[in-house]
């Protein structure tokens, strides 16, 4: 236990003693037996503690990734910081308070394939069916908001009538390649979020393109995608992410090998059928980006 204490971040202590307590509790709770790879077993495993789990997603993890631009302008003065203390002290955050999920993955800009960017995702659980969060280039204090992204079940999925479908993508590959993460919490408790994760589907937009160097939110919004197979993202941009949070993604693939993938429901991923939707820019010059190159649908 004093090994995995010293993995936390500094500032976390008491919330990574608690981490520790759940991964404790996860192995000791009868019927939960994680070694087991039978499907039905694992969906046994008490929702209680995956609840807790995501409560925690944020508690050991972050700090290790810079946002791309520094926007501009004058530093903050004495009186806006004092202003922004006491609004902390005594403002109430509730909609803010619920973005308790981390999870780092990539998108890709729908219809150009090859701009290709990390993707920090800090998310609200609504109900079982419905996950709302904001997305940041970084997970630092002055990371930038760069869009959001809403995930819904695959039941919710193919009741939306087939137009919208196109907006969607799905996670079975972002799941069982080992590119999403939840950094972190214990393994566990990341196995069981990935399981429900895989049959769900995203609808992404970015609105500030730091990624292309853009230090204001310039332009308009832009429909992003997600990875449907090997050899689409950039091998460096992912091998960069994982040295940097001092992950494995090969090694998460592996530990997810039991995860059943589902078919992907018809209508998503509508990008690989060679039908994209993205909203022109007026403002634009001709896309230029530094990482990734063109999937093969």
């Amino acid at each position: 236990m004093g090994k995995n204490l010293n993995e936390c971040n500094a500032g976390h202590s008491k919330l990574c003693t608690v981490k520790l307590a759940l991964t404790f509790q996860l192995k000791h709770t009868q019927g939960w037996k994680p070694t087991m790879t039978d499907k039905r077993t694992r969906r046994t495993a008490p929702s209680l503690f995956l609840a807790a789990s995501l409560a925690l997603l944020t508690a050991c993890a972050g700090n290790t990734s810079p946002s791309n631009v520094e926007a501009p302008g004058k530093p903050e003065t004495p009186g806006t910081q004092t202003l922004e203390a006491g609004a902390a002290l005594l403002q109430s955050r509730p909609p803010i308070d619920a973005l308790n999920a981390y999870l780092d993955g990539f998108h890709f800009y729908n219809g150009h394939a090859e701009m290709q960017m990390e993707a920090h995702h800090y998310c609200a659980i609504l109900n079982e069916e419905v996950i709302q969060c904001v997305i940041y280039d970084g997970d630092r204090k002055d990371a930038k908001l760069m869009g959001v992204e809403y995930i819904i079940s695959e039941q919710l999925f193919n009741r939306l009538p087939r137009p919208e479908k196109a907006l969607w993508h799905s996670h079975v590959y972002e799941v069982k390649s080992g590119q999403l993460v939840a950094p972190g919490i214990p393994a566990m408790a990341e196995h069981a979020l990935m399981e429900k994760l895989v049959h769900t589907y995203g609808k992404t937009w970015h609105t500030w393109h730091t990624d292309l160097d853009k230090r204001l939110p310039l332009g308009v919004p832009q429909l992003m995608m997600g990875f449907t197979a090997d050899g689409q993202a950039d091998a460096n941009m992912v091998a960069e992410r994982d040295q940097r949070m001092g992950i494995n993604s090969s090694e998460k693939k592996q530990a997810r090998a039991d995860i059943a993938a589902p078919s992907i429901a018809p209508g998503a991923d509508a990008w690989s059928q060679g039908y994209i939707i993205q909203i022109a820019d007026p403002t634009a010059t001709p896309p230029a980006h530094r990482t990734g190159r063109a999937p093969t649908p």
